[in-house]
């Protein structure tokens, strides 16, 4: 019990910044779902994003802290776009056990362009190119990655063909972002961010259950396939989820839960924290400087230092040119 004395499985008990793992065995799914409150508030501020560009960084942090706690090993997972949009790269990393960091690099010109339009949902924003899933286990192992075209659909149902296509599991996606206006202890007008999300998957005892039609154009399509009936319920349910319900404070995981699973008997797992961690450090920027000719060292130093600024966390490291030797 905490000192409010909530326990596991009741309202509130996870609170914000905190990965809930469910169970739903009456529907044979399970998953994940979370409330992203301060820890989302630091990246996006650091970085002072337009607001379009802070909501789609926001979609893909959540995305990354759902996929990202499910890793069962010591590794990373990122998540990174690359398109022709007014926002060409979107990246979040999760590094486990518990640390997240994301940045975006975008066309201001370009942006104002899309807003005048009102172009500014995530589609619009990216444009045409890729989303792809990397998983990293370390020096020692091969690199996985996943790659689905960005292709005019939503970050929800991208990550769904991403399921599809590499893990061949049944799987539902919910993202929501909202932008808070209220004031603080001393009255005064604060900005903050909220975004939440749930990712269900479809995990029956036999894998005939869950076969999946084909993807739209795909070859061989099955006119008389028909979805199973408990993973069709709980698409259904996921589905009725309102991006309100996702963010609202008062709401919270774990009677979202509630709402939505309760009469098939939801059960809940302890909370995993995750935190705005990056994972730049002196050593790290000092080795790739290492890696530079004497040349490139040369020309960034300036009045005898080199400095370098991390893109994830905005950190500044400045080094004496003299300390920064090629290998």
């Amino acid at each position: 019990m905490t000192e409010a004395g909530l326990g596991l499985g009741h309202f509130d008990y996870a609170g914000d910044d905190h990965v809930v793992p469910f169970q739903v065995e009456g529907l044979d799914v399970r998953g994940r779902a979370v409330q992203l409150g301060p820890m989302l508030d630091a990246i996006l501020e650091r970085h002072n994003y337009p607001l379009p560009v802070a909501r789609l960084v926001a979609e893909t942090v959540v995305l990354t802290v759902l996929l990202g706690t499910s890793l069962k090993f010591e590794g990373k997972l990122i998540i990174q776009t690359k398109s022709n949009g007014p926002v060409d790269l979107v990246v979040a990393d999760f590094a486990t056990p518990d640390r997240v960091r994301a940045y975006a690099r975008y066309n201001e010109e370009a942006l104002k362009i899309a807003e005048e339009n009102g172009l500014t949902q995530p589609q619009h924003l990216l444009g045409d190119g890729v989303l792809a899933f990397t998983i990293d286990q370390g020096a020692h192992m091969q690199r996985y990655q996943g790659i689905v075209p960005l292709d005019g659909a939503s970050l929800e149902e991208i990550a769904g063909v991403y399921f599809r296509q590499s893990e061949q599991i049944p799987t539902k996606v919910r993202l929501g972002v909202a932008e808070l206006l209220d004031r603080d202890e001393n009255g005064k007008p604060r900005h903050r961010w909220r975004a939440g999300g749930m990712v269900a998957q479809f995990l029956p005892e036999t894998l005939e259950r869950m076969r999946q039609p084909d993807l739209p154009g795909g070859d061989g399509a099955d006119d008389s396939f028909e979805v199973d009936d408990l993973w069709d319920e709980a698409s259904v349910m996921v589905q009725t989820i309102d991006a309100d319900e996702l963010t609202d404070p008062t709401v919270g995981t774990e009677r979202l839960l509630y709402r939505l699973f309760h009469e098939r008997g939801v059960k809940v797992y302890p909370p995993q924290a995750v935190y705005d961690k990056c994972s730049c450090s002196r050593e790290k920027l000092r080795d790739v400087l290492a890696s530079l000719s004497q040349d490139d060292i040369d020309h960034a130093a300036e009045d005898g230092l080199v400095s370098v600024t991390c893109e994830f966390c905005s950190t500044t490291y400045r080094f004496e040119a003299t300390e920064v030797k090629p290998q």
